[in-house]
């Protein structure tokens, strides 16, 4: 080798050297996206068994993401459980850990409370599209008040009259109002969210899909097949299928999937239609799976790893200090927050952060859950919420293996039974300063109306 060659050796062997010892560039602060339905089952798709109802685009999500197995809703009703999931806080220290907010109730999420769309400002540009459930009137409405920048959708679930669309933005006290086509309600929704990625594709943002299905009455939207084995309500979740398939579509047309996060959840269990799986009870159905346990993917290639599922109990209050984390965000200060950062769950299948998660039955606790039991002290029968504990019947379930809360094996294990029972004891303790002193107005009404509808 000639003078002039071993110098040039010597040059490119130096740089890339040098280049080997510079790290790569940093990806940015990732987007945020949450899909949130109403009311869809644990066994609405078929993520988690062969009797799920077909959702391939969700199927393809799961192997390009994360799917949880034991995700909890905040709540087992909607507006506690939407509450929870943006504040980061058991809803009961919202003050609206009571049942729903209803058409003539004045109650709302107070503006104190820091949701996602708060805590990531102002780094982020963040949309509403969809439900909001969380106050309609006075100081709680619109949206834009609470940090989001710009809201389309609806103030409560599409079942409750009047109904209306409404739609307003940050810095302006204008909302636009417009009248609802049921059958393409969803669609309005998503398509106002696309639009929202589209004009913000080059910033950071957090968007939040609340679509209002499946929550009956169905209203499918034309082309999907109401004729199938679940009807009505088939086709509505066919049709939250394809939009997810839409949403991947149009971030990867976008270029946008390596750098946003989707989390595709619901607010909890379903009602009188849908499926729970082999999970037992159903919306509002006190401790039990059925009510809480609802579906979890987090999809975010090359952000999250691909076809993992995980094991690891999370709830919906672990979002905002997660979003937190992945923008590069140190933890919120000044707030009492019960959620925890799952970036380890959900990147390399790490144990949960909690020791365990509180479930409640409105203000109170009337459940605990860790990694591996369950403890029940109430359970309802017939109208009736009857605190099993108090008659000397205890429910402890073994979460290990996937079993169904149908044998409580309190007898078998004694120890843990009375570890977990102290541990409610304790979280009844927390929260008895949170709990109202009365119930709000509007349900005395209705429920001085409801004798008359027993016959």
């Amino acid at each position: 080798m000639n003078r002039r060659h071993l110098l040039a050796a010597a040059a490119a062997s130096a740089l890339l050297a040098g280049s080997a010892g510079r790290a790569a560039p940093a990806k940015r602060a990732p987007n945020f996206i949450v899909v949130l339905c109403d009311d869809l089952g644990y066994g609405d798709v078929s993520l988690y068994g062969p009797d799920g109802l077909p959702t391939p685009n969700l199927e393809k999500m799961a192997r390009e993401g994360v799917v949880a197995t034991d995700y909890y809703a905040p709540a087992n009703l909607c507006s506690p459980s939407r509450a929870g999931m943006l504040t980061g806080r058991y809803p009961v220290r919202t003050g609206l850990g009571y049942e729903v907010i209803m058409q003539q109730d004045d109650r709302g999420l107070p503006l104190s409370e820091v949701t996602i769309a708060k805590a990531l400002k102002p780094a982020y540009v963040s949309g509403l599209f969809g439900k909001w459930h969380l106050g309609h009137l006075g100081q709680y409405w619109p949206p834009t008040r609470h940090g989001f920048d710009t809201f389309f959708g609806i103030p409560y679930s599409h079942d409750m009259a009047p109904l209306s669309l409404f739609e307003a933005h940050a810095g302006s006290d204008e909302v636009a109002r417009s009248a609802v086509d049921f059958s393409r309600l969803q669609q309005d929704f998503y398509d106002h969210a696309e639009r929202f990625i589209e004009a913000n594709k080059d910033r950071p943002f957090f968007l939040e899909l609340a679509l209002s299905a499946p929550h009956l009455p169905e209203h499918p939207h034309a082309g999907f097949d109401t004729q199938g084995r679940a009807g009505a309500y088939g086709a509505v979740v066919a049709e939250i299928d394809a939009l997810m398939g839409r949403l991947m579509a149009k971030l990867r047309a976008l270029r946008l999937e390596g750098d946003t996060i989707v989390i595709f959840t619901s607010d909890n269990g379903p009602w009188y239609e849908g499926s729970a799986g082999w999970l037992r009870e159903r919306k509002g159905g006190a401790g039990y799976d059925g009510g809480y346990r609802v579906p979890f993917v987090a999809w975010g290639p090359g952000r999250l790893p691909a076809g993992r599922r995980t094991a690891s109990m999370i709830m919906g209050i672990d979002l905002l200090p997660t979003f937190r984390a992945m923008a590069g965000m140190p933890p919120l200060t000044g707030v009492t927050l019960d959620g925890r950062d799952i970036t380890a769950v959900l990147t390399q299948g790490a144990a949960s952060p909690h020791e365990e998660l509180v479930l409640f039955d409105n203000e109170i606790p009337v459940g605990i859950r860790t990694q591996d039991w369950k403890y029940l002290d109430t359970l309802y029968y017939r109208g009736i919420r009857m605190p099993v504990g108090l008659l000397g019947y205890q429910e402890l379930y073994d979460e290990r293996g996937g079993q169904a809360e149908n044998y409580s094996v309190a007898d078998v294990h004694p120890e843990i039974a009375a570890a977990m029972k102290a541990r409610l004891e304790a979280a009844k303790a927390t929260f008895a300063p949170f709990k109202h002193a009365d119930i709000p107005e509007v349900f005395k009404t209705l429920r001085a109306q409801l004798p008359h509808t027993q016959d």
